[in-house]
Parts: C-alpha cells; sequence; structure tokens
C-alpha cells in the first residue's frame, strides 16, 4: 500500500526545491507527480496525491494538509 502522506511530502519538497519541477506541475500536475513518485500509483490514489501537493504548495501548511489527506485516504 502507498504512504499517500509520505509521498506528497518527498513530491513537495521536490517541487520546492526546483523551480522547472515547479512549472511543470503548474503545467500538468497528475504528470508531474507521475513522473516524481517513482512507481506506478492507482489513479484513485494519484488523485489524492496530486490534490494534497496542490493544497500544500498553496497553502504552505504541509502538517495541515497531510493530515487531511490522510483521512481522505482511509
Amino acid at each position: 500500500m502507498i504512504d499517500v502522506k509520505k509521498k506528497i511530502d518527498e513530491i513537495v519538497k521536490k517541487i520546492k526545491a526546483d523551480p522547472k519541477l515547479m512549472k511543470e506541475f503548474a503545467d500538468d500536475p497528475v504528470k508531474t507527480v507521475e513522473k516524481l513518485s517513482g512507481v506506478d500509483i492507482p489513479d484513485d490514489i494519484e488523485g489524492k496525491i496530486v490534490t494534497g501537493v496542490k493544497a500544500a504548495m498553496a497553502s504552505g501548511k504541509l502538517g495541515d494538509v497531510l493530515e487531511t489527506v490522510k483521512k481522505l485516504a482511509k
């Protein structure tokens, strides 16, 4: 099983560290998440990860966002 919280955290860190990735994520979030995850993520989980990453990038409050996504993943 994929740890959604962990994947979101990993992806957000990568995107924040690289302006090119930030632009790629803005242009095509699903493709960017697929590329950065390094594993084949089921579509239903991928959508939750994309939503969580978007929320984290917008709010800057990663901890709160991760808790929300964690609840969604249950």
